[in-house]
């Protein structure tokens, strides 16, 4: 039976011993790492998946960052992502657990815009992403436009133009 805990009760190296082992070697240079870049996730909507014997088989991480308009005004969001499952548990519905846990808690903290880089078909349907209010963002290196999700978890609009990348300190989170 998988339980999920706070990432942080966790080591560093066995969270990135677990993103090694899912996502392989130079996850580092992929696009999400430049948006996010120097930012540390957030606790609170950042989990591990732990088996029956406590042994970490799948984390997800949340990462306070920002769409800057045109006028340098920060619009603060959180970068969902990377959810990693051992790879002999994929398909296992870990990942989803995981998923559902950080939507109950966004939900209840009232948290600003979630966004990622994913799958539109399986996050947009269990998940409420999209890809309809992104065409304007710019992002800091190659992206696939149609993979680039958003969901306002309160209903407000999403930011229109802009670039993202990490959040200035002093940029309140409301997560």
């Amino acid at each position: 039976m998988t339980h999920i805990t706070a990432l942080s009760t966790q080591s560093d190296s066995a969270v990135e011993a677990l993103l090694d082992a899912a996502f392989g070697p130079g996850r580092q240079k992929r696009t999400a790492y430049a948006i996010r870049d120097g930012m540390l996730p957030v606790a609170s909507l950042s989990f591990a998946a732990l088996d029956g014997r406590d042994n970490m088989v799948g984390l997800l991480q949340s990462w306070p960052v920002a769409l800057t308009d045109a006028a340098g005004k920060q619009h603060p969001l959180i970068m969902v992502g990377p959810v990693a499952v051992q790879p002999t548990l994929q398909q296992g519905g870990i990942g989803r657990k995981l998923m559902h846990r950080l939507m109950d808690e966004a939900r209840a903290r009232q948290c600003e815009p979630l966004i990622m880089i994913g799958d539109p078909e399986y996050y947009g349907r269990f998940f409420g992403f999209s890809a309809a209010g992104t065409a304007a963002w710019e992002v800091p290196g190659p992206v696939e436009r149609h993979r680039l999700l958003a969901q306002s978890i309160d209903g407000s609009p999403l930011p229109g133009a802009g670039k993202l990348g990490p959040r200035v300190a002093g940029l309140r989170a409301a997560c």
